[in-house]
């Protein structure tokens, strides 16, 4: 058994598919195979019950898994410590984020970060919110970056950037033109939403909430699970709805979309880094003031 072995068996079940596992590591699909059968073999033991296109722990797997995940974080610690010896930073960062931070801004600062640290290989997964912090508080992601707080996990959050929230409808929507809409007005609205789970979604909630609109009595026309989907729904003439400025600006600009103008403050939330407790690796502690510097240039 060797620590590659254990990193493929932890990707197959965190990818869900041996060809996702095989993009994630940057290897072929035939060598997480093999890979994964000689880890069986060694062990004397299935660990993959891979009948009817599913992945699924069987009992030797579920055993396995908490000794792979605990080998690997003290193997990447070791190497962290060691990397300090040189002053190079290197090894693994596994980043978990939200759609918005996932898609429109840890992609951005991605380039610049391998170019200060080529020895950090970078992996990001994106995920709804709730997902993005377990995976922080189980060790599958050295970094999280979430756009809501999930109170009562066992994780560090600390904001970092704000993002601002808008409301969009279709171009030929009546209220097109009209200025300083009190958002308890769009009761009567269809509204396109994310899914629960999303910081969007708990954001807008509050949001309406507090703005004196019941998040429950909304007409909800339907839930997508992405903010692409939700312009593109939009778009389409299904409804209005809150969605993140860095999501919608392309449609904005092209006038597919027009933004309602809100009355009231901005509706603005806050973005956040997710962090296991105790002292980060070296690479997410790069990372973190790598993001730190790309969001204030």
């Amino acid at each position: 058994m060797n620590t590659s072995q254990l990193r493929t068996f932890l990707a197959v079940l965190d990818q869900g598919s041996f060809s996702a596992a095989a993009k994630s590591l940057g290897i072929s699909q035939p060598a997480v195979t093999m890979q994964i059968q000689a880890l069986e073999t060694e062990l004397g033991a299935t660990l993959l019950d891979r009948r009817y296109r599913r992945i699924d722990l069987t009992e030797a797997g579920h055993i396995l898994e908490p000794h792979a995940r605990r080998t690997v974080s003290e193997i990447d610690g070791a190497r962290s410590e060691i990397d300090q010896l040189s002053g190079e930073v290197g090894g693994t960062l596994c980043i978990a984020a939200s759609t918005t931070p996932g898609v429109y801004v840890v992609p951005r600062l991605l380039g610049a970060f391998a170019c200060k640290h080529p020895l950090v290989k970078v992996t990001v997964t994106v995920h709804d919110t709730a997902e993005v912090v377990s995976a922080v508080e189980e060790g599958r992601a050295q970094l999280g970056i979430v756009g809501a707080v999930i109170r009562g996990s066992r994780a560090v959050f600390e904001q970092y950037k704000s993002d601002e929230l808008v409301a969009i409808c279709p171009p030929d929507s009546p209220l097109v033109g009209l200025r300083r809409v009190a958002l308890s007005a769009l009761a009567s609205e269809r509204w396109v939403v994310r899914e629960q789970g999303s910081g969007t979604r708990a954001m807008t909630e509050r949001e309406l909430t507090a703005r004196g609109l019941d998040p429950a009595h909304l007409q909800v026309a339907a839930q997508l699970s992405t903010g692409e989907a939700i312009v593109t729904a939009v778009e389409g003439g299904l409804g209005v709805a809150i969605v993140s400025r860095f999501v919608a600006e392309k449609s904005l600009a092209l006038g597919s979309v027009v933004r309602i103008e809100l009355a009231g403050d901005a509706i603005v939330r806050p973005f956040y880094t997710v962090s296991p407790k105790g002292t980060p690796t070296r690479a997410a502690a790069a990372f973190m003031t790598h993001l730190q510097v790309g969001l204030e240039g």
